[in-house]
């Protein structure tokens, strides 16, 4: 994919980019108190706000439509924040460009619809606009990476992912489970594609949302987008997870930002020696992995001798667990074991699988 940088988008962005609004616009006064309320606290850069709202089930609030378009684009012409909205459909998008709206979203719904994603990335062939892409809401990353390349084929490159959570069954305190590591799976595999956070949405609840936001800084995300609504209580969507404007400047002023370089070298030279250390384990659980693999072959070849089938369930449950109860012995926690072994086990029954099918 080719990705443009955000230095190269045709906005004042700063780092943290801060993306807030409300969740709905539900009126042209409230569209607009909530601008002024932002930019004279210099809580965003980009104004947001849902004029389509995707809901579960019917007879919900759905937005105002396309009456709202003229709304941001006061806020735009009036209060000088650029502006976004988020699109499901080709009519959307006509609408959108059509009342100059700065930058479109992709909502984690759509994301999980290759169909939907390429009717998007058709109707904007041949647009220079920016596309913000959320997360698809399964745990999913060839989905994610998917979208985003179906924009970038449509000839879009100023791109960004969002991080808004992904759904679960878990009993968990957050709306939609966070989930780092496939964010920073995404960050890993393109490093040039800028990745901001929803803690809105991941968190669910306005209490919760400073944390998120933190835990994204110190994973050093490239912004963050909250809603906001200037009267979070009576909101129409979503009233449980947006903050004041005002309760928004102060989040963002608790928060500790952090730098992936330090000027200090006395502490480059000390974490180089450590990563260094990091390196030789690394390398000598390789070379384990191997002989570990090389022994799993001598036992499927005596197995597919033996005629006995490569799938042994109570030993791989004995063998796990042994490992959990050691893994507790050393303070190592049980789902991080409980990952790393799932993928050994699989990877043994996979190689013991082709060698008992042989002929």
């Amino acid at each position: 994919m080719e990705i443009s940088p955000l230095k190269n988008w045709p906005f004042k962005l700063g780092r943290p980019l801060i993306i807030s609004g409300p969740c709905s616009a539900e009126s042209e006064v409230q569209v607009l108190e909530t601008a002024r309320e932002l930019k004279g606290r210099e809580a965003a850069h980009i104004f947001r706000a849902g004029i389509w709202k995707p809901r579960t089930r019917p007879n919900s609030f759905e937005g105002v439509g396309e009456k709202g378009l003229p709304w941001l684009l006061r806020v735009k012409k009036e209060i000088g924040l650029p502006t976004c909205t988020e699109v499901a459909n080709a009519s959307h998008v006509e609408l959108a460009l059509k009342h100059e709206v700065d930058i479109l979203w992709i909502g984690a719904r759509t994301t999980t619809s290759p169909f939907a994603v390429q009717e998007l990335a058709s109707a904007l062939k041949g647009v220079d606009i920016p596309v913000m892409v959320k997360n698809p809401i399964s745990v999913d990353i060839a989905l994610w990476i998917g979208a985003l390349e179906r924009f970038s084929g449509a000839g879009i490159s100023k791109l960004m992912a969002v991080h808004r959570g992904f759904s679960t069954t878990l009993d968990s305190r957050f709306r939609n489970g966070p989930n780092w590591k496939i964010p920073i799976e995404l960050k890993l595999r393109f490093p040039e594609l800028p990745i901001i956070c929803d803690p809105s949405h991941i968190a669910g609840k306005r209490e919760l949302i400073k944390e998120i936001c933190q835990r994204a800084m110190d994973l050093d995300f490239d912004g963050l987008m909250i809603e906001s609504h200037l009267d979070p209580k009576s909101a129409l969507s979503d009233k449980s997870q947006q903050v004041t404007p005002e309760n928004l400047a102060q989040i963002l002023h608790d928060l500790s930002y952090k730098t992936e370089f330090s000027p200090d070298k006395d502490f480059g030279l000390e974490l180089e020696t450590l990563r260094e250390k990091i390196d030789h384990i690394d390398y000598e659980l390789l070379e384990n992995l191997k002989v570990r693999m090389e022994i799993v072959k001598i036992i499927g070849e005596s197995k597919r001798k033996m005629k006995i089938t490569a799938l042994q369930k109570n030993r791989i449950e004995f063998l796990l667990k042994q490992r959990m109860e050691k893994a507790g012995e050393l303070g190592l926690s049980d789902s991080f074991i409980r990952d790393i072994f799932g993928h050994i086990h699989a990877e043994s029954l996979k190689s013991q699988t082709e060698i008992i099918s042989r002929i």
